[in-house]
This record gives structure tokens, C-alpha cells and sequence, in this order.
């Protein structure tokens, strides 16, 4: 071993140490972090007593909700495929994830992942005992991807990017780069990906598969049921549906909405904790919250109407005529915005998106519009509002293309099939 590698694992095993360190600080002030600590708290004897024993489990680690969209299309189809006797355990790192997770029935397990340490990884599959490992998207854990490689377990990296500017590819980037060798095949999205990867000398076990979530979203789609309350208030109204928006998303729609109250919002604030959806009643002067609206009674006109709870968002884009997907003005970047593509609707959304193939291939397609300040985002609003046939095509658009990259799921479960990794 070179010390450029000796030393990037060291920092690597400095951040482990000190990131558990941080949560239980942060956690004094932040319910997230609280969250995070209170789920690990005996874990493992958690795990023991769940399991029991079982020694022919399908494990697939997500690292919140987003992965877990993307890994839910092969769990639903490993369950049909399945041998009698196989469960499927689900773990995810933060807490979004693991709050949406816990409620899934598609598995049979649902748990954090404790913290990537030797002892710990080394324990989670001593009692997990997993035949077929599934990491989705991201989330690289030395400790956990080395026990799988020394314990000869199929280790599959599915819907995966890679860019540039990634650690792999950095000079520094020893350890990340071995945390590549412990997997059997990496499914990519994209011909860049595996483009990287191969000249990191992984050149036989890389397939461009697209990304699973189009297979996910194509299902709720052509699943939707219609919602009477949301069918209420949009009326005969124009509707712009706003989803997974943070204050800086608020911030720039807010002025549009509060000016044009002949058009219906409906706001799906990323986080709905009660700070949140008071800010948003603040911001959007004519509001109502939807538990709200539900009681009935309402003699007001309101046109804004802001959702406290979860779940709704994948069906209440089908009401628009124009989507906002927020996300896009802080760095973490863009939400889904495969979820309104799908109804066929305009998309419009922020600056960052950069590290997203789906949106920047969107924009190519013409079906989505980034926007960088609030003239800009009240601007193609009217633009899509005024010319109808503009916005139907933009919406056709949306959805040609994200039916043009369904079948990503089909082709990772016949490789599993293919290569009788559900018999291992």
C-alpha cells in the first residue's frame, strides 16, 4: 500500500469516528439527528431478535427516500421471483428513509444500518447472513462492501452515476476506489458512468441500465386514483402544483401566487413539520392547509393550498397544468422531477441540477425549464400559461421521454436471474 492510500483510509476512518461524534451534538437542537441516534440504539440485538436466525435473506441498503424509490422496482419483483423461504431486509441510513421504509410492506425487514465500522459490519452479517446484497444509487461503506467481497456475497451497485468530480477519480481516492472492487456488477444510468469506471480498469462488469425510478414512476402513474378533496379545490382553475419545495423555493413562487389569485397552488413542502407549514401559511397569503380543507365548511376563496402530510405528492402532480419541483436552489439539487414528467406535464425547477441526469436530459427534451430567480420562474409561467399549445407540447415532451427510459428494473432482475444469484 502507497501512503496516499494509507492516509485517505485514515481520514476515512477519522470521519466515521467523528460523524456519530457530531450527530449526538447536533441532536441536542436538531429532531433529525435525534432521530438517527434513537434508531440505532441497540440495533444489533434488534436485528438478532427480528431475524432469528434467518440464513437466506435479500439485503438492499438505501440511502433515504429517493434510493429507496429507485431500489423499490426490483424488491417488487424479487418478491415474485423469490424461492420459498428468501426475505427481503431494507436498510437505510437516514431517517426521511427509514420513516417512508418503515411502512412498506414489499419487506420483510426494515432497520438503520449501524454505523461502517470492522466490528460492526462483521456482526450486521453474522446475523443478517445476506445470499444477495443490493446497494442503490450511492453510498459507499468500506467496512460493510469489504465484508461482502471477503465473504464472497454477489454485491450489486444498481441505478448508480459517476462524474468527474467524485473521489474515485481524485488522486486521494485509494480507498474509495477499493470500495469499487467489492462489487460483482455496477447497473449505471448513463455511458459516462461507465465510462469512468472503466478507466478505473472496470470494464466487465459494468451495464448501462437507465435509471429504475422511470420504472416507478410509469406504475404510479397508471395507477393513479383520483382525489375528490384536491378535484375540489382545483375547480375549473388553471393549477400549478409546487412539490418537495424549501423556503428558497417559497421564496421565489410566492410573489406569483399571492398576485394571480385566479390560479390554484397547491405547496408540498418538503418537510412538514409545523415551523415549515407556518412559514409557508406566512408566505403564500391566501392558503389553507389540506387538513384544513378536509373538514369542509370552507367560505373562503382561498387559493393556495399547502399539504401536511406525505404521500400525496406522486398524485397530486396529475392536477396541474405547470409542475415546480423544488430542491433546485439549495446544493443538494433537485428533487424528483420524473414524478410530474410521467403525467406529462411542463416542469419547471432551480439552478441546481447539474448532477442530475434526469432533469438535464429533461431540459434537452424540452419538457423542463430551469429558472434562476423568481422574474425568470413568474416569466415561463406565463409563457406556459398563455400559449396552450406550448404547454401541451412541453407536457408531451415530459412524458415521451420518460417512457422512452422504462425496462431499467427488467434488465437488472434477468441479470440476477440470469446468473442465479437468488440461489446463492
Amino acid at each position: 500500500m502507497n501512503n496516499v492510500f494509507l492516509m485517505s483510509k485514515l481520514f476515512y476512518q477519522i470521519f466515521i469516528v467523528l460523524y456519530p461524534v457530531g450527530i449526538r451534538i447536533a441532536a441536542l437542537f436538531n429532531p433529525k439527528a435525534k432521530q438517527w441516534l434513537n434508531g440505532r440504539k441497540n440495533i444489533f440485538d434488534k436485528l438478532q431478535a427480528s431475524l432469528k436466525g434467518n440464513n437466506n435473506i435479500i439485503w438492499m441498503h438505501c440511502a433515504s427516500l429517493g434510493e429507496f424509490e429507485q431500489g423499490r422496482p426490483i424488491l417488487e419483483k424479487l418478491r415474485v421471483l423469490k424461492s420459498t423461504g428468501q426475505k427481503i431486509l431494507l436498510t437505510f441510513f437516514s431517517p426521511s428513509g427509514f420513516d417512508t421504509g418503515k411502512l412498506y410492506d414489499g419487506a420483510d425487514y426494515v432497520f438503520y444500518l449501524p454505523m461502517d465500522s470492522k466490528q460492526n459490519a462483521r456482526l450486521f452479517f453474522d446475523i443478517a447472513k445476506p445470499g444477495l446484497v443490493l446497494f442503490v444509487k450511492y453510498e459507499y461503506w468500506y467496512h460493510y462492501l469489504n465484508e461482502a467481497k471477503n465473504r464472497q456475497i454477489p454485491l450489486l451497485l444498481i441505478s448508480s452515476v459517476f462524474r468527474t468530480d467524485q473521489p474515485f477519480f481524485k488522486w486521494y481516492g485509494g480507498v474509495y476506489r477499493e470500495m469499487l472492487a467489492s462489487f460483482h456488477h455496477f447497473f449505471v444510468q448513463n455511458q459516462a458512468s461507465a465510462d469512468l469506471l472503466r478507466s478505473l480498469g472496470f470494464e466487465k462488469n459494468v451495464s448501462v441500465s437507465g435509471d429504475t425510478r422511470f420504472d416507478r414512476v410509469i406504475k404510479i402513474a397508471e395507477q393513479f386514483k383520483p382525489i375528490a378533496s384536491v378535484e375540489k379545490f382545483c375547480g375549473d382553475s388553471n393549477v400549478i402544483v409546487a412539490g418537495s419545495t424549501w423556503t428558497e423555493d417559497d421564496k421565489e413562487l410566492d410573489h406569483f401566487a399571492n398576485s394571480n389569485a385566479h390560479i390554484k397552488f397547491i405547496i408540498a413542502p418538503h418537510n412538514i413539520g409545523k415551523d415549515r407549514i407556518d412559514e409557508c401559511l406566512s408566505l403564500y397569503q391566501n392558503a389553507i392547509t389540506y387538513s384544513e380543507w378536509l373538514k369542509g365548511d370552507i367560505t373562503k376563496n382561498f387559493n393556495t393550498l399547502i399539504i401536511d402530510n406525505i404521500g400525496m405528492l406522486s398524485s397530486l402532480y396529475f392536477y396541474a397544468d405547470i409542475c415546480y419541483v423544488g430542491g433546485a436552489f439549495g446544493a443538494e439539487g433537485v428533487h424528483n422531477v420524473l414524478e410530474p414528467a410521467v403525467f406529462g406535464k411542463p416542469v419547471i425547477f432551480g439552478p441546481e441540477y447539474e448532477k442530475f441526469v434526469e432533469a438535464d436530459e429533461l431540459v434537452e427534451t424540452g419538457g423542463g425549464f430551469s429558472i434562476d430567480n423568481a422574474l425568470e420562474l413568474e416569466s415561463s409561467l406565463q409563457k406556459i400559461l398563455n400559449n396552450e399549445q406550448f404547454k401541451l407540447q412541453a407536457g408531451e415532451k415530459s412524458k415521451a421521454y420518460v417512457y422512452s427510459k422504462a425496462g431499467s428494473t427488467r434488465e437488472i432482475v434477468d441479470f440476477i436471474q440470469e446468473k442465479r444469484l437468488l440461489t446463492n
